[in-house]
């Protein structure tokens, strides 16, 4: 499991590889709704509760978000207050620093694919 992974790494005397440290990190987005859960929980001061979270996703299945929110706090990446909800814990915003590039990429192929694929 990947967070059993992460934990491992954490834990591990030598500090983790680059190559070790980025396929765990891999590993955890690759699961299906991780990513999006992480973009939904994006704005700088707010926190969202399970079921605002849960609608901004799309309505995935409360089981999902459970575990998938359950593996981002084992990851540092999110928070969790009871008060106030779900939000970034500071490794999750070091992270959308991180895949800012991606943000300007995105559209410049978005709109490159959709040139490509109109009938002419």
């Amino acid at each position: 499991m990947t967070t059993k992974r992460l934990a491992k790494l954490a834990m591990a005397d030598a500090p983790a590889s680059g190559k070790d440290a980025i396929n765990a990190a891999l590993e955890l987005f690759h699961r299906r709704w991780t990513l999006r859960i992480l973009w939904e929980l994006r704005a700088e001061d707010a926190s969202l509760n399970f079921r605002a979270l849960q609608a901004a996703c799309g309505d995935l299945s409360a089981s999902v978000l459970n575990q998938r929110l359950a593996e981002l706090r084992e990851a540092l990446l999110v928070e969790h207050d009871a008060g106030s909800g779900y939000r970034l814990a500071p490794h999750g915003r070091s992270l959308l620093l991180a895949i800012e590039p991606l943000l300007q990429w995105a559209p410049r192929w978005a709109r490159e694919v959709q040139r490509n694929t109109t009938p002419r």
